[in-house]
């Protein structure tokens, strides 16, 4: 890295340390060991297969296996989260009585898989054999993508032709966000999935009203639903009348998953530049004028669990800066929700563009220290980079993280486990049991050599591990002194720790 980008760097970090409140740290001795906290999330992709499938049509078997080695990529790699897209274009990843089987998943939209299998409930069940949160990410308007394949009987667009209207850019249709059976339509699609799977997470991205681009730069296509609206005695301006769409839509949608299931997180992920002049430095987007998405509202209601600002550009570019950005968005934050910055530098797996990565991720920690954590655009970008995946391995995600806890949706910890040790040989084994085993996502097993204390998260289902009884550090021997197990449960709240003292 330059020495200026190194030292514009340090000074980041050390504005970022002086905004807030220092307190003392407790020494070594009487410090009370606890894992990392930090949500460590990759968005997989299924539009124009992306990130998964490889290729629409790829055989079941094989789609499994390219699912199992992604999770198994996040879980060896110390990530704790992933974003999986299910819903592309008004289609499924999933069996749904609502919308079609996907385009991108067996080549022909409206055809199950063959043999049959759901991936929605696979990859649910996968990541969570892998301590792994899923949160389920739809585009609630976007109804066709040009890579999509053609649209057929089963697309929304021929049934639901009240609610969609084409776009002049090939292949694009959108719902109108503004009629009442788009906002009814997209909320029952996110409640069944809500209901029938057992998901950590409701995610949207940046697609709110879409791009000029994708309309051949004109305008929205929707001159006869503002009629309507106005002829009804309607009295807001074309532009408040369709912000006030897409916030009534997701402000109710944040109280309907509630009801359903209050620990599900709801997250967005906007455009990261809110409109131009907001920072002072910023430009030379309008996300409120153009997407008609008032994203600091959303945040300063709080009717999001999580908010991931996409901020995808470097740390030293002027005006689209990441730490300004993410700190203006800090700013904004009022209801004190979980802030975890998108992050991506491209395809390109530089030296530089590892560094970048790396440096983003501790500017986030230093800024955020409450509640850490960025999703990763996309999961193929570390994936495919060696380089990238070792670099997080030996540095910021060299040891594991739980998830930070949302104690507004849940501040119940669950009970302490029962742990009993006994002695194998050189080792320890240790094995526990939960009376209520349900309720538990994760374990942590605490060890003290000597002085210091370390950690390890099990996933739920193990209930026994081994443990040596001397580890070696600094070239001299250090024996087990204290072993202890907590209980994470599926809103990361940890339990009281069972202990056990050894004998010296």
């Amino acid at each position: 890295m330059p020495r200026i980008q190194r030292l514009y760097l340090f000074g980041i970090l050390l504005l970022a340390a002086s905004c807030r409140t220092s307190k003392p740290a407790p020494s070594a001795a009487t410090a009370e060991p606890r894992a990392e906290r930090e949500f460590r999330a990759a968005w997989v992709a299924t539009v124009a297969n992306i990130n998964w499938p490889s290729k629409p049509g790829l055989p079941v078997d094989s789609q499994k296996l390219e699912a199992v080695t992604l999770l198994d990529f996040l879980k060896t790699h110390h990530f704790n989260a992933v974003v999986f897209q299910v819903r592309p274009q008004a289609d499924a990843l999933y069996q749904s009585s609502l919308e079609p089987w996907s385009y991108y998943l067996t080549g022909q939209q409206g055809k199950a898989p063959d043999p049959y299998y759901d991936p929605l409930q696979f990859w649910t069940e996968e990541a969570h054999r892998r301590g792994l949160e899923l949160h389920v990410w739809l585009n609630p308007y976007r109804v066709h993508h040009p890579s999509g394949g053609p649209v057929t009987d089963s697309s929304l667009a021929r049934r639901r032709p009240e609610l969609v209207l084409p776009l002049k850019s090939p292949g694009y249709h959108w719902f109108d966000p503004a009629l009442e059976g788009t906002k009814q339509h997209s909320t029952n699609v996110v409640l069944d999935i809500v209901r029938r799977y057992d998901i950590d997470g409701v995610h949207f991205d940046d697609y709110f009203y879409p791009y000029k681009e994708y309309n051949k730069g004109e305008d929205f296509p929707d001159s006869v639903s503002y009629a309507a609206y106005v002829a009804g005695g309607g009295k807001l301006s074309r532009g408040d009348w369709r912000r006030e769409a897409v916030n009534s839509f997701i402000a109710n949608l944040y109280t309907e998953i509630k009801k359903e299931k209050k620990t599900v997180k709801f997250g967005l992920s906007p455009f990261g530049i809110y409109r131009p002049g907001q920072p002072e430095t910023a430009c030379c987007f309008d996300q409120y004028d153009v997407l008609y998405a008032d994203a600091k509202l959303w945040l300063n209601k709080g009717w999001i669990d999580y908010f991931a600002p996409q901020l995808y550009w470097p740390i030293t570019r002027p005006q689209q800066s990441f730490p300004v950005l993410l700190g203006w968005w800090q700013r904004e934050n009022t209801k004190g929700r979980h802030l975890w910055p998108g992050i991506s530098v491209g395809s390109d797996t530089s030296a530089r563009n590892v560094t970048e990565v790396m440096n983003q991720i501790m500017v986030s920690r230093g800024m955020l220290p409450d509640s850490k954590g960025v999703i990763h655009w996309s999961i193929g970008q570390v994936f495919k980079s060696p380089n990238m995946a070792n670099a997080l391995l030996a540095g910021p995600y060299k040891r594991p993280a739980l998830v930070p806890a949302s104690p507004w949706l849940d501040a119940k910890a669950p009970a302490a486990p029962e742990l009993r040790a006994t002695v194998q040989g050189d080792s320890l084994r240790a094995e526990w049991t939960h009376r209520e085993a349900g309720d538990v996502f994760r374990w942590v097993l605490y060890t003290q050599y000597g002085n210091s204390w370390s950690y390890r998260i099990l996933d739920a289902q193990e209930r026994t591990t081994m443990v040596p009884s001397t580890i070696t550090v600094n070239k001299a021997g250090q024996r087990l002194a204290r072993i202890a197990l907590s209980a994470v449960d599926r809103s990361g709240n940890e339990s009281a720790r069972s202990e056990q003292a050894l004998n010296p």
